[in-house]
């Protein structure tokens, strides 16, 4: 069985699965496949990463060390990419964030600091935020 990531011409992402690859073109071709959420027959496949199994995942999911430094490895990427890319508005991130939601500024991604009660407000309101990963810890600080 062949597993294909697909979508809708309406942005529904689901999944198929196929005796063999030729399935998939055949199906396609004669009108047989459809989004189940909105029944469309616009549907194409998504580029996908393989499906590796082996020792590797076995080994992460088995080794609590290899998950934590895989989660920090991660965390740090996310971390890097918000720092690049987002504005930094210090401790004005709760006005900053309250002021994009109601459209009265510049819709653009942002990063701060907040206090716990800034937060619970925002969170309240419907504000979309989440907390930024923690810093990597220095290097001279691990052992």
């Amino acid at each position: 069985m062949i597993r294909y990531a697909l979508a809708c011409g309406g942005g529904h992402e689901f999944e198929g699965w196929f005796s063999a690859s030729g399935d998939y073109d055949d199906q396609a071709d004669r009108g047989l496949l459809s989004c189940p959420v909105c029944d469309t027959r616009e549907v194409r496949k998504q580029i996908m990463a393989p499906a590796l199994s082996g020792a590797n995942k076995r080994d992460v999911a088995d080794n609590p060390a290899a998950m934590r430094t895989m989660m920090a490895e991660a965390m740090s990427r996310v971390r890097a990419h918000v720092e690049s890319n987002f504005d930094y508005v210090g401790d004005k991130f709760a006005t900053e964030a309250r002021a994009i939601h109601q459209g009265k500024a510049e819709e653009r991604g942002i990063y701060g600091e907040a206090s716990a009660t800034e937060v619970k407000a925002l969170v309240a309101d419907g504000v979309p935020i989440a907390p930024l990963p923690p810093e990597p810890p220095k290097k001279t600080e691990v052992n």
